[in-house]
């Protein structure tokens, strides 16, 4: 029996606010994570990525205090992920950009090389311990040309975990092209959601009815 796709907005915040760019720069508001996560688990979200862009930029902790206002809509859940998948469990973010024939690994936000290539970086990463990968295209960020599914594809079928597709969302039949050309797990999205372009609720009809897996909302 096949897993249901996922669809994960995600929160991008800079501060207390959330934002949103193209190809990781030129920020602007997107609004309050409390407002977006309530909107979103109404919606049927399955999950919710919240990240700090600008930690590693300004060299500073991951804005704790803005990850605990998002959990407190509903704090019970963060027992019941510890009790159904292990506290260990570990999610690694790849950032990856074209560079020739291959995808470098990108770090603080976009801007410098980690000089590491991507597939390989997915392979041991996976060896090291982490039990899904969150993979961005750093060219595709808030394009809204569509999920790099050749990369997708790459990393997707060089490990064994479930990745999860970012970068480039803004048709239903993107979500569609991910899941079955990118072969990913779960798919994120961030102004397509903030901005009303796309509910999630529809966006999941429109999946289900060309046959991929999602869990719909009662």
């Amino acid at each position: 029996m096949s897993l249901a796709h996922r669809i994960i907005p995600c929160l991008d915040t800079d501060g207390q606010r959330v934002v949103k760019g193209v190809n990781f720069v030129g920020l602007r508001d997107a609004g309050d994570p409390v407002a977006l996560a309530a909107r979103y688990n109404r919606e049927g979200a399955d999950e919710l990525v919240v990240l700090d862009i600008a930690a590693s930029r300004d060299r500073r902790p991951t804005f704790l205090e803005t990850i605990r206002r998002v959990a407190a809509e509903r704090p019970e859940l963060i027992s019941e992920l510890s009790l159904e998948f292990g506290a260990q469990a570990v999610v690694l973010a790849i950032d990856a950009k074209r560079a020739g024939g291959h995808w470098d690994v990108m770090v603080r936000g976009g801007r410098e090389s980690a000089s590491l290539d991507a597939i390989e970086w997915a392979k041991k990463g996976v060896q090291f311990g982490a039990g899904e990968i969150l993979l961005t295209s750093v060219d595709r960020d808030g394009t809204q040309m569509g999920f790099d599914t050749t990369l997708t594809s790459a990393i997707s079928r060089a490990v064994s975990v479930p990745v999860i597709a970012s970068g480039g969302a803004k048709l239903p039949q993107h979500f569609v092209d991910v899941f079955k050309e990118g072969a990913a797990d779960a798919a994120l999205a961030a102004s397509i959601f903030h901005d009303g372009v796309q509910s999630i609720r529809t966006l999941k009809e429109f999946l289900a009815a060309r046959g991929v897996e999602v869990r719909l909302s009662c």
